[in-house]
């Protein structure tokens, strides 16, 4: 019998994950009835990532917190036994900012406080997806949130903190989180050499405080400088989010007796080659076949294959006006995974081995 594995991220602005893969589930049976198709919806610790963390089984504890403006939204944690999964975007990223942007007041305060409302219910080890920010504060709000230093200290006392970070950046200069990503947070030129400075103060004041200097390190400039914070303050380790989360969700334990791999996005361009989820899933799927589907494709063949990928499959294929792609994404996709199901799949069906 087929075994097939969906293991997409989000089409950004259309479909969800669950979606993606419910889709993909339904074009395939059409062309296999008898198929087993498991879907394990994934993210990169971007938004997304607590949908992840509750169809992995996590269970979702709801807090109210800070919004990157400081008033409250309804976001809160996904736990599995002492392990806790907190995703920034859904409480303070740009998702929550959808109007007018905030570049130079936008806290991560609300992170700090999901963080600590997890730890002071028991868990001992965080798992922090920090994709999305809409805070150039270079930690500050969060550090506030979790209290002083020596509180700090306290209340994360024998808990493992680890960061979802694809980025390298350091946290000031010219690769730093101001002058790389205040730009999309919506800050000037002018407002991104006042949030550069705001940051050298900070960094400097932390150097004061712990008697290190974390400011230069690979990652420090991620998510408006969290990163740094969660470095220098918090302890925590950096680890690439896509592999991180494919952990999570447990990808590699549904590989067994796979036929073939269908993971996708809704994009694949120059990001997917450097540790976004279609390139992560491909280099962990062994030696299973990984195809993918996406709403739009930069990519030429070899530059997929370099990654893992044998074939990709566009929604703009199908239909080449994008907004209907966007608005109506389900039948396209169904379509797209009949034809993966027949050009794939045809050979396992009977016996012969994957195409």
């Amino acid at each position: 019998m087929v075994r097939v594995v969906v293991a997409s991220d989000k089409f950004k602005g259309s479909l969800t994950s669950a979606q993606v893969a419910a889709a993909v589930a339904a074009g395939v049976r059409r062309v296999h009835p008898g198929a087993t198709v498991v879907a394990v919806p994934v993210a990169d610790g971007g938004d997304g990532t607590l949908a992840a963390a509750a169809a992995a089984g996590y269970t979702l504890v709801p807090v109210v917190a800070s919004g990157p403006t400081g008033l409250p939204v309804q976001s809160g944690y996904a736990r599995c036994g002492d392990t806790a999964v907190v995703e920034l975007a859904d409480v303070c990223g740009l998702v929550r900012l959808p109007g007018v942007l905030a570049p130079m007041t936008a806290s991560s305060f609300g992170v700090g406080e999901l963080i600590g409302a997890a730890v002071d219910a028991g868990c001992t080890r965080v798992i922090l997806g920090i994709g999305g920010s809409a805070s150039t504060d270079g930690g500050m709000g969060m550090v506030r949130a979790l209290g002083r230093l020596e509180e700090l200290r306290a209340r994360l006392d024998g808990v493992q903190v680890v960061v979802a970070c694809d980025v390298d950046n350091p946290l000031t200069g010219p690769r730093g989180a101001a002058a790389v990503y205040g730009p999309q947070k919506g800050a000037s030129p002018s407002e991104v050499a006042v949030l550069d400075d705001r940051l050298t103060e900070w960094a400097d004041q932390v150097a004061a405080l712990t008697g290190q200097d974390l400011r230069d390190a690979p990652g420090a400039g991620a998510a408006g400088g969290v990163g740094f914070a969660a470095l220098a303050l918090l302890g925590a380790e950096l680890r690439p989010g896509i592999e991180l989360m494919l952990e999570l969700v447990g990808f590699r334990e549904q590989l067994t007796g796979a036929d073939l791999v269908i993971t996708g996005e809704g994009a694949l361009d120059e990001q997917t080659l450097h540790g976004k989820a279609v390139a992560g899933i491909a280099a962990a799927a062994a030696d299973v076949p990984v195809v993918a589907v996406c709403g739009a494709n930069e990519l030429d063949p070899a530059r997929l294959t370099a990654v893992g990928v044998r074939a990709a499959y566009a929604l703009t294929d199908l239909e080449p006006d994008v907004a209907r792609c966007i608005a109506e994404p389900i039948p396209l996709l169904e379509k797209l995974a009949e034809r993966i199901a027949i050009e794939h799949l045809t050979m396992a069906e009977t016996g012969e081995g994957s195409a």
